[in-house]
């Protein structure tokens, strides 16, 4: 209830969600002094053992993870039988209804959303958590274009041993993966294939399948071929198709491997160098080949359906002679059967190998983490890969894979990731340009970008083209930086129409160009002026245009000059 307090600590202002399996409230940060939004599981189910521990399983899941455009999970607890869940409040629209708004989104502003989406991903599939509900309603979207990904409640840890039915079909039917769809366990990939999904919609406003029920789109996921974008947006680059084309694969294999692996190819779909890049071509099967069954003899029935007598082969001998081979392939298949039965059992037991930690080789030179890997009985990949780091100095290891901590028999393959420093980016001179490329493309780099918009008083300016930036031209910022770009907020204000220039029609086209309600009156008075001449407005020049307001026009209006004698007694003069 409004007023309420959950841990004498946090105060409900109202209720702004409500969910299957909670109810989210804006509340007040007693202590903090801030606004935050708190998750309270629904009272109904606050007693069932296993949605409690559904629901804590949420928010550890999401404190674990740390990044921009992820929600941020400050407080987990429970208070009187409530268990509570309290993360950062976003003000912010769904990107659902930025889609119901618009429409469609344009490319470059899908391709900065699906950046920000993976990049947040990656951390996650870094950690091995799955988020399994990825759909507009659960990004959020800021005012400042920040993207952030919220409801990790069914998240899962790859390697989590507990609650085996979060395997089960949760997320929204229309981005469900195929293997989900066929009751299998979700992957890194089935992230992929929903985020697929999604940008395919952000580009049409459309979803690939439809249908009148969930089994129905469900199947559709499982067998229908994905339409082609570039069939309804001909313009769309086939680098960016390419792109939908493998994260939507119905084969997993045939996707991108983790959420870090779409951003990378995301970062360059949009190059120069890949404007002429072919259709690309899967390299495994789509979908499992059904073998199609013989159909079976079917007996011969009189007019009222009773058996009469069953069909036999044509050919007796030649059936019997394929039964004698079918009885030899059987005991063959049999045999084979029980030999890899016993190499299956006997295996483990000759070639077991202790599983060992990859130790943690952070920020050593590369030829210390080798030594180090190779006496633990690792083998070190060929190739070590560059990433870019802020942390770790140039020609020093930022990270392995697989990760360390992770548990691997010896012989395992790990590769090195090697610093390249802090790469940055130089500034250029962005006035004058869209401000959401800019926005995208610096955002790429992991610079904080803000939007704040700047009074002006040219009525001619485009209102998303920049006017400043906090960084001057040549300056290098790096990742985690912030740089604010200004974008016109402009102001019209009332000219002097009564300086001679305005007729009553021109008065008329500026009202209803800024939904004004305009109104004359006439008067006579005064002197030194003509009629129709406009002597007087209510709004004084400079005073700034609000719609919706009313604005009184005084126009000057000659006296009609009366008749004094009768014209026919005579003539008038």
């Amino acid at each position: 209830m409004k007023g309420q307090k959950i841990n004498d600590r946090y105060q409900i202002i109202k209720s702004i969600g409500e969910g299957g399996m909670a109810n989210v409230y804006l509340a007040y940060d007693t202590i903090l002094d801030r606004n935050v939004a708190v998750k309270v599981l629904r009272g109904d189910l606050a007693t069932d053992e296993k949605f409690v521990r559904r629901f804590q399983r949420e928010a550890l899941s999401a404190s674990s993870l740390s990044h921009p455009n992820i929600v941020e999970v400050y407080d987990v607890g429970e208070d009187n039988g409530q268990y509570y869940i309290v993360m950062e409040y976003i003000d912010g629209k769904q990107l659902k209804q930025l889609l119901k708004k618009r429409g469609k989104l344009t490319l470059s502003e899908v391709i900065d959303i699906m950046l920000q989406i993976t990049d947040g991903l990656s951390v996650a599939h870094d950690a091995y958590i799955i988020h399994r509900d990825i759909k507009p309603q659960n990004i959020m979207i800021l005012e400042n274009g920040l993207v952030k990904i919220t409801d990790f409640g069914i998240a899962m840890a790859m390697n989590s041993t507990q609650l085996t039915q979060t395997n089960s079909v949760m997320g929204s039917v229309h981005y469900l993966p195929p293997e989900q769809a066929n009751g299998k366990g979700s992957t890194l990939q089935s992230d992929i294939y929903s985020m697929g999904i999604l940008m395919y919609e952000l580009l049409t406003g459309e979803l690939p399948y439809k249908g009148d029920n969930a089994v129905e789109i469900a199947l559709k996921h499982l067998k229908e071929k994905f339409p082609s974008i570039r069939e309804k947006l001909p313009e769309i680059p086939q680098s960016v198709e390419n792109i939908i084309i493998k994260a939507t694969a119905k084969n997993p294999k045939n996707r991108y491997p983790d959420a870090r692996a779409m951003n990378e190819d995301l970062r360059t779909c949009l190059d120069e160098s890949r404007s002429h890049e072919p259709k690309i071509v899967l390299p495994y099967p789509e979908g499992d080949e059904e073998k199609v069954k013989a159909p079976k003899n079917n007996p011969v029935k009189d007019k009222k359906g009773e058996i009469i007598a069953k069909n036999i082969t044509e050919n007796y001998d030649e059936q019997k002679k394929e039964n004698k081979i079918i009885v030899i392939l059987l005991a063959i298949f049999t045999g084979i059967v029980l030999v890899i039965t016993s190499i299956i059992v006997l295996l483990p037991f000759i070639t077991s190998q202790k599983e060992v930690l990859i130790p943690d080789v952070t920020n050593m030179l590369p030829t210390d983490a080798v030594t180090i890997l190779q006496d633990e009985g690792f083998i070190i990949a060929d190739t070590q890969k560059e990433i870019s780091s802020d942390e770790i100095e140039a020609g020093k290891v930022v990270k392995t894979d697989p990760v360390a901590g992770t548990k691997r028999t010896k012989g395992t393959s790990v590769t090195l990731y090697v610093s390249t420093g802090n790469s940055g980016f130089v500034m250029e001179d962005f006035t004058g340009k869209n401000y959401l490329t800019v926005q995208g493309t610096l955002e790429a780099y992991g610079i904080l970008v803000l939007i704040e918009r700047e009074t002006v008083e040219d009525t001619d300016v485009d209102a998303n083209q920049i006017i400043r930036q906090s960084v001057a031209a040549g300056e290098k910022v790096s990742s985690g930086d912030t740089v604010i770009l200004y974008i016109p907020d402009v102001v019209i204000k009332y000219p002097d129409f009564t300086d001679g220039t305005y007729t009553k029609a021109d008065v008329e086209d500026f009202c209803n160009q800024y939904n004004i309600t305009c109104k004359f009156v006439e008067d006579s008075t005064g002197s030194g002026h003509k009629d129709g001449d406009i002597i007087k407005q209510s709004k004084p020049k400079g005073y700034t245009v609000t719609a919706g307001t009313t604005i009184t026009i005084t126009i000057y209006k000659e006296e009609d000059e009366t008749l004094e004698c009768n014209p026919l007694e005579g003539e008038c003069e």
